[in-house]
């Protein structure tokens, strides 16, 4: 199960320079001039998991493989790239397919780096942004509504079904708000997500700060984050340029350039839990001698579509999970302690699986 999150922002924000960190390479190209990137980059990251370590260790596993989320960098938006302005619709055709879509805003002061409309100013940038992901959303709906209302008149339900929604989220957009701000009942959500509404996503906001600014935010994050609140989005502050420096060190000198600097963790895990957060993600293992793997799933799925992460065999024939807690995991020193403790249970169809679960599924195809 691949989740994506879109880097987007207008030019000279520090996106490619927070991507490459984040992939710890050079895929994307960082340079001090507006479309540097011009083929959207896709970079796979692994989940920070300290439990996968522990886990792996208690079992004697041969190799440890984390959960991965998928960071597409984005090419510099610019006023007018809903028509075409810039490099313009090939990347807003991009951001359609993330799951969450992250804004790097600049939060900092570097006379040797031009912004593109000239001055320091974040929420004007999101806004700049974000104006255009309202403009595609608005001018695609008008087009597929005109198709819709073809196939309703012919009596399609699920043509009248999808102008309903389409109906929701114009409303919104002619207002000039995001369509994640419609009110879209429960039942509809997957037809809502059907849509592939740029304005629809979930949204975090990264504040790009200088240096010094790292552990404690700016003037300019701290108008970043009152504005979040009216959205009820996450906000991660970071400094791209201390994240590209760390991602080149080895581990123990990345230690003592955190403690240098009174960082506790690298911005970046911060940035990947959050994604994980903000897409209401959660991890499950399995563990044995050959590997310890860390398995990303929505909160709130039932085993079987856990076990179908895996496989589709597993899902398809689905027995039963034999499930132990990690703490009880940990606590018994493995499986076959917790199996002795009573600790390991049988679980069916219908379990939720929890943060932290150590499955072994059962399956029969």
């Amino acid at each position: 199960m691949g989740f994506k999150c879109g880097i987007v922002g207008l030019p000279n924000v520090g996106k490619s320079t927070l991507f490459n960190a984040l992939t710890q390479t050079a895929a994307a190209q960082a340079a001090n001039y507006p479309f540097c990137t011009i083929e959207p980059n896709v970079g796979e990251v692994a989940v920070p998991e300290p439990r996968l370590a522990k886990l792996a260790a208690i079992a004697g596993s041969k190799e440890l493989i984390p959960a991965r989320m998928n960071f597409v960098d984005i090419a510099g938006l610019v006023k007018g790239a809903s028509k075409g302005e810039g490099l313009g619709n090939q990347f807003l055709a991009t951001i359609r397919e993330v799951d969450a879509v992250l804004y790097v805003l600049r939060c900092f002061d570097d006379d040797d780096i031009t912004h593109v409309n000239g001055q320091i100013d974040p929420l004007s940038d999101m806004e700049t942004v974000e104006t255009e992901l309202m403009l595609a959303d608005l001018e695609s709906l008008e087009k597929r509504v005109a198709s819709a209302e073809k196939k309703a008149r012919s009596g399609d339900k699920e043509a009248k079904a999808a102008i309903a929604l389409m109906d929701l989220a114009l409303e919104q957009l002619r207002e000039g708000n995001p369509a994640r701000r419609a009110k879209v009942p429960d039942d509809d959500r997957k037809a809502w997500r059907a849509l592939q509404l740029l304005t629809a996503k979930p949204i975090m906001f990264v504040c790009n700060v200088d240096e010094a600014s790292a552990g404690t935010g700016n003037a300019y994050s701290r108008t970043v984050e009152e504005f979040a609140k009216t959205e009820g989005a996450p906000v991660v502050v970071i400094s791209a340029q201390i994240e590209a420096e760390l991602a080149v060190l080895e581990a123990g000198e990345r230690d003592e350039y955190l403690a240098e600097l009174a960082l506790e963790e690298p911005g970046l895990d911060r940035l990947i839990h959050a994604g994980y957060e903000l897409l209401d993600l959660q991890t499950y293992f399995t563990v044995g001698p050959k590997e310890a793997r860390a398995w990303t799933i929505k909160k709130g799925v039932n085993a079987p579509k856990a076990a179908g992460v895996i496989h589709g065999d597993f899902e398809k024939g689905f027995i039963r999970a034999e499930t132990i807690a990690y703490e009880d995991f940990v606590a018994c020193d493995g499986e076959l302690g917790a199996k002795e403790a009573g600790k390991m249970r049988a679980e069916g169809k219908e379990y939720i699986v929890a943060d932290g679960d150590v499955l072994h599924f059962r399956f029969n195809v």
